[in-house]
């Protein structure tokens, strides 16, 4: 396996090299900024004036076209919001021009380059199953607590399921948020929200890029079975010191950039630094503007800090340097006693441009770590921690309308996981592992085709598995307005959940590495591999009713053929089982399937003022396991939904366009839970035999009905927010926010105490006023 490994590596490197240096034909590529900031003009359009070689810019702003006959063009960059600019060149044969092109802001919104770059993304990329945020996007949601955030947007991205105000627990497309990747430059972050459910932990302002892949992603992303989400920030500004000043009802936040050198001409370097800070002070301020709800506050504390660092080269390339660290608390909160995390982390990102050849060289090294723990009357107290180390390298080789990519990734981590059962039996996990992955994909468009096949190999060391998954992504373009799309492939991943399926709803999240501990065999064959393994099927369709409507319509299918969970049913410790006992009894987890499948409408309308956002989500999501008879017996997880439905609003008027108003309304069927019979004294006989039954204080034991068959009452919110800026400079403005959680006052169910009984509803009517200074 070594060897095959070895040998996968050097034919990458090869690969390169050999690219490097064969000749190319002509072509041209650089990069597009915007010139008040120096920030990446992100998906711009480049376009040769009259003729058919084009390109977009990525999340770098770096754009390259390939395989140009020499001769003398004029090179045109259009973009959002902005002037479009032009330059003449002239190509020569095996000839590669670099060029660096900056973007006025315009003083009118030209709708038509929206259009231009929308329809031109929609016919030269597969767009399945992924959501593409900017904070443009995210500000159109009611900015709660005066802060737009984007885990306020996810509850409105198609087949997304959220538990609710409080918890703060995304599920997509039937996947758990332990089989929900997230990145923030390249770094792996465990937990990215808070316990209100409102705020995540990354700054709106600071967001470059927010790829949402509900399914079916390509070979680049590895080490999940459902979905990743993939968050790139800015760099910060290159030419002035900016930023923005926040506070409000929930919390504040600053956000600092500038320049460190400062870019003195388009052809120097320079060095850019961000800061941001977010803290909550609701558990103070709800004593003050929130009594009606809770007498004691509303104790949701949280605390993040992002700083970065970049240093730009004059062609282009750059390093950057960040750290973070997260904070979350729950103090004394009704049937909560204590919960909370701590997550800290940082790293090292770049791109390199080479000299001579048509490849894009992309790389990251991070560290991070996630500490999680609860202590409650109605469960017992549990612990997790996760750290490691991610690393990877990534070659873009450029073929005209072509493109390879291909890279090597690499993972290291270190997991702690202490909990106690309801019969006292302890479990606890502490785990090494480390996993390698190779990956390749290639785009091609042939016709009205765009075929991208990938492939990766995932080595699992300290499980020693090998996971060989192919993936694939085709569009056909139809007409010019209409567009069938097809994407799949096969996942695999380590990490499993900490968490009790008895939970009405889950307040903790915990990590483990993939277990040893897992029975030999499952519904009567044996298990072959400890990983948990998925295979997706998205189909769909794309239509333009008109210039400004959009209709996206996708059916998906998600096959979970093994997944490990926390064995409810152990009742000996491994030490102490009598012999002969069933698998089911000793080990610490155990093996289940499944499914999901589903289907989910879109429907956007945007034009000059006005902006509409419309999702229909329909989900089935089932497990499988053996029970006690060793049977296998089928459940929905507690979030299984079966309708979903959001509706987005957002108009803009006044002469300067001073005024925004913004809409959310969100329907959602109620989630299935466990529901309690019964409750008896339950005798841990610690003397054996020897112990005096009649003496004993007994512990409350729990006696639950049939698996999740119990379903929530359905959930139904409307949020609504009036925003009024006032423009001092062209770069200083002052926006208030007023918004309105919960309008109709809505009680939906968050938590329901298993012992006492008692209910705990999700956020009622709630006001909140902020101020934002941007300057």
């Amino acid at each position: 396996m070594k060897n095959s490994l070895r040998t996968v590596t050097f034919g990458f490197f090869i690969l390169f090299f050999a690219q490097t240096i064969v000749a190319q034909t002509a072509a041209i590529r650089g990069f597009v900024y915007e010139k008040q900031n120096g920030e990446p003009a992100i998906y711009a359009n480049v376009q040769l004036k009259g003729t058919s070689y084009g390109s977009s810019t990525d999340v770098n702003g770096y754009f390259i076209i390939t395989k140009v006959p020499e001769g003398h063009y004029t090179l045109i960059v259009t973009y959002l919001g902005f002037d479009s600019d032009s330059i003449d060149v002239q190509l020569k044969k095996n000839q590669i021009i670099n060029k660096k092109l900056y973007l006025k802001k315009s003083s009118v919104n030209l709708q038509t380059v929206t259009v231009n770059a929308e329809y031109a993304r929609r016919r030269t990329e597969t767009n399945t199953s992924v959501i593409r945020i900017t904070p443009k996007a995210i500000n159109k949601i009611p900015s709660i607590g005066g802060q737009a955030d984007i885990a306020q947007y996810l509850q409105v991205v198609p087949g997304v399921v959220f538990t609710g105000d409080q918890g703060g627990q995304f599920y997509i497309r039937g996947g758990s948020p332990i089989q929900n990747k997230v990145i923030l430059d390249g770094m792996t972050i465990y937990n990215p929200f808070h316990s209100i459910g409102l705020f995540s932990v990354f700054e709106t302002d600071l967001i470059r890029s927010a790829n949402i892949y509900t399914g079916g992603f390509n070979a680049e992303y590895g080490g999940r079975i459902s979905s990743i989400m993939d968050i790139t920030y800015r760099d910060g500004n290159k030419k002035r010191y900016a930023g923005s000043l926040g506070a409000g009802t929930f919390g504040g936040h600053l956000m600092l950039e500038g320049p460190i050198v400062k870019q003195k001409s388009p052809e120097s370097g320079s060095a850019s630094f961000v800061l941001s800070l977010k803290h909550s002070y609701l558990s103070e301020s709800s004593k003050m503007f929130y009594k009606y709800i809770d007498k004691n506050g509303l104790p949701f504390n949280f605390t993040d800090v992002y700083g970065k660092i970049t240093l730009s080269a004059p062609n282009g390339s750059k390093v950057s340097v960040f750290g973070f660290n997260f904070n979350d608390n729950v103090k004394s909160y009704k049937s909560i006693a204590d919960y909370g995390w701590k997550s800290s982390g940082g790293g090292v990102n770049f791109v390199i441009i080479p000299g001579n050849s048509p490849v894009l060289v992309e790389g990251v090294f991070a560290y991070s770590q996630y500490n999680s723990g609860i202590n409650s009357v109605a469960m017992k107290n549990r612990s997790s921690f996760i750290g490691g180390f991610n690393g990877a390298i990534n070659f873009t080789y450029f073929m005209g309308k072509n493109t390879l990519k291909y890279g090597l990734e690499v993972e290291g981590y270190r997991t702690e996981y202490h909990f106690t059962n309801f019969i006292d039996a302890k479990i606890e996990q502490i785990e090494n592992t480390t996993q390698l992955g190779a990956y390749a994909e290639y785009k091609a468009i042939l016709g009205k085709f765009i075929i991208e096949p990938g492939f990766r190999l995932q080595w699992y060391a300290s499980l020693a598995n090998v996971s060989p998954e192919p993936r694939l992504s085709v569009k056909y373009n139809i007409t010019n307005h209409f567009r069938m799309k097809f994407a799949g492939g096969f996942y695999s991943q380590n990490l499993i959940a900490a968490t009790s399926d008895r939970d009405v709803v889950n307040l903790f999240y915990g990590f483990l590495s993939g277990p040893e501990n897992l029975p030999s065999t499952f519904n009567g064959k044996p298990i072959t591999h400890k990983l948990q393994k998925a295979q997706h099927a998205i189909v769909g369709g794309e239509f333009d009713l008109s210039k400004n409507v959009f209709l996206n319509i996708e059916a998906y299918y998600k096959n979970f053929s093994q997944l490990t969970n926390i064995n409810r049913f152990k009742i000996y410790n491994e030490g102490s089982a009598p012999e002969g006992a069933p698998d089911r009894q000793v080990k610490d987890f155990i093996i289940e399937q499944g499914n999901a499948y589903g289907l989910d409408v879109v429907l956007k309308y945007d034009y000059n003022k006005f902006y509409a956002w419309m999702v229909y989500s329909l989900g089935y999501v089932h497990r499988e396991y053996e029970n006690e008879q060793g049977k296998l017996s089928t459940y929905t997880p507690h979030f299984d939904r079966r309708h979903n439905v959001n509706v987005v609003l957002s108009y803009i008027t006044g002469p300067k366009k001073q005024w925004e108003f913004n809409l959310r309304w969100n329907f959602g069927t109620g989630f299935p839970f466990t529901q309690v019979q019964g409750f008896y004294e339950h005798l841990t006989l610690p003397g054996g035999v020897n112990t005096k039954y009649s003496t004993e204080n007994g512990k409350l034991g729990v006696l639950y009905a049939d698996l999740y068959k119990g379903r929530l009452p359905t959930y139904h919110r409307l949020d609504v927010d009036a925003k009024r800026n006032f423009y001092f400079s062209e770069k200083t403005k002052l926006v208030l926010d007023f918004s309105i959680i919960n309008v109709y006052n809505r009680k939906n169910i968050f938590y329901v105490d298993l012992v006492t009984g008692k209910v705990v509803y999700q956020l009622p009517f709630m006001p909140s006023l902020s101020l934002n200074l941007y300057f």
